[in-house]
Order: structure tokens, then sequence, then C-alpha cells
């Protein structure tokens, strides 16, 4: 009965630490929820309150119809699809070669990617602003697209090369005594086995990309070609005084779209996370 009870109390403790765990991280979207949901008196209202007296989702409805935010939205969709294409475009035949081939130094190499996954974009972010303005490539998607691609492709090249780890080399056997060339070897029996990772960076590496802040900060001036990362920033300029409320509208509305992808697709990140758990 005691190894019993141990194993109960051991039970909870994980439960209850998941739920503490839980909270921290979701409290913060919630206060931006309900600041989100606040009229301008209860936004600076004393004592501060939770959850308003009567939800006011006209700040919503405000900011799509007399903000940027609806251009925002579409401007970061289009970089991160773009930024998602070339990534993997890159990612998959290097982690291909990296899995399947022996060649020198290949350790060596594998520790520059990580290596490189080390740099943070902050720290590079001003060298690359004035190596792209003295290439006029200012306020330019593809400039943008080719950093974002640089700073997620050595974390999606290192996952990639994880996964496909993974995956039997009979089967690379079997195909190439089918007839198989390498091309078609990865084309049509690697990739589609390994959907799971696939979709897996494809979620992380949007995350990333949707997120970044600082770097379309810095590379464009054109309000215009902002991503919603910069753009509802200037929400804190509108013509009113008190913008708070619009801003965390504002801010919620920006993280809708990578919620709804991470939860239809997390199944996919799970069975890609675990895959190596039961290798051999």
């Amino acid at each position: 009965m005691k190894g019993k009870t141990k194993r109960r109390l051991i039970h909870w403790s994980l439960y209850v630490s998941y739920v503490l765990i839980t909270f921290i991280f979701m409290f913060p979207i919630l206060w931006v929820l309900s600041l989100s949901l606040k009229t301008r008196e209860e936004v600076f209202s004393v004592p501060p309150v939770l959850f308003p007296t009567r939800p006011a989702f006209e700040n919503y409805l405000h900011v799509l119809q007399h903000t940027g935010v609806v251009g925002y939205l579409g401007n970061s969709l289009q970089i991160v699809f773009f930024t998602v294409l070339f990534t993997l475009i890159i990612a998959v035949p290097a982690a291909y070669g990296l899995s399947r081939f022996r060649f020198k130094f290949k350790k060596h190499t594998l520790i520059l990617i990580l290596i490189t996954q080390m740099v943070s974009a902050v720290v590079i972010s001003i060298p690359l602003y004035r190596f792209f303005a003295q290439l006029d490539m200012l306020n330019s998607y593809v400039t943008l697209i080719l950093v974002y691609v640089a700073v997620v492709l050595p974390f999606s090249t290192w996952f990639l090369k994880n996964y496909l780890d993974t995956i039997p080399r009979e089967l690379d056997e079997a195909a190439i005594v089918d007839g198989c060339n390498r091309w078609q070897l990865l084309t049509r029996v690697l990739m589609p086995v390994s959907v799971p990772g696939i979709i897996s960076v494809t979620i992380l590496v949007a995350v990333q990309s949707w997120s970044q802040f600082v770097i379309p900060f810095i590379l464009l001036d054109d309000q215009e070609l902002y991503p919603v990362s910069v753009g509802i920033v200037n929400l804190q300029s509108h013509q009113e005084a008190v913008t708070t409320h619009y801003l965390a509208a504002g801010s919620i509305l920006s993280v809708i779209p990578v919620i709804v992808l991470f939860i239809i697709l997390q199944k996919f990140i799970v069975s890609a996370l675990t895959s190596g758990a039961v290798k051999g």
C-alpha cells in the first residue's frame, strides 16, 4: 500500500506541476485577452480587474475596420509562406545528405550548423542593415525572406537530419534495388515517410518567422510592408489618447493564426518528437 500511495502522490504532483506551469505560460495571454475586452475606463481602473464587467467586442471591430491589421496579417502570411517554402527546399536535401552520406569532416559540419544556430538574429541585425543598404535592397520582401531562411535553416536541417536517421536504411536499399536513383529515393520514398517531421519543421519555422520583430523593424521602412508583429506597434500612435485596449486586441488577432495552425497540426509534432524513442 505504501508503494501504491507513493505512486499516487507522484502522479498527482506531476499533474499539479503541469497545471502550474501551464498557468504561468498562459497568464500573460489571458491578461492581454482581458485587456482587449475592456473599455477605456476599465483599462486604468484601480484596483485592476482581471475580467471586464461587459466584454467590449467592439474593440476588435474597431481594430479591423480602422487600422491596417488586416493588411499586416496578409503581409505576415505572405512572408511566412515563402520562408517555409524556401527553407524546406534547402533543408530537406541537406538533411538527406547529412543523414545518408558519409564524407570527410561530417561531424565538424554538424557542429558548425549548431554553432550557426547559436547566433542570434538580433546580434547581426545592424550589420545586415548596413550590408543591404549598400546593395539598395531595403524595403524588400526578398531581403527579409533571405534573412529569415538563413536564421531558421540550421535548426530545420538539424531537425530533419535527426528525423531521417530514425528511418531504416533498408528502405533506401529496397528502393535502389527497385531502380530508384537518389533523387527519386528522396522524393518518392523518404519524403512521404517523413511527412510528420516535415510538417513539424513547417510549424516551427512558421511560428518563428511569424513572431520576428527586430529584423523586419530594421529592414523595412514602408509601413504598408510591415508584418503584423511590427504593424501592431503602430496602434500605439492611434489618434485617440488611450489605445491599450486596441493594442491588446491587435495582439490577440496576431496570435490566432499561429494557435489555430498549432492546434490543427499538433499531432505531427508529437509524432516527430517521439519517433526517435522507438528507433531500433
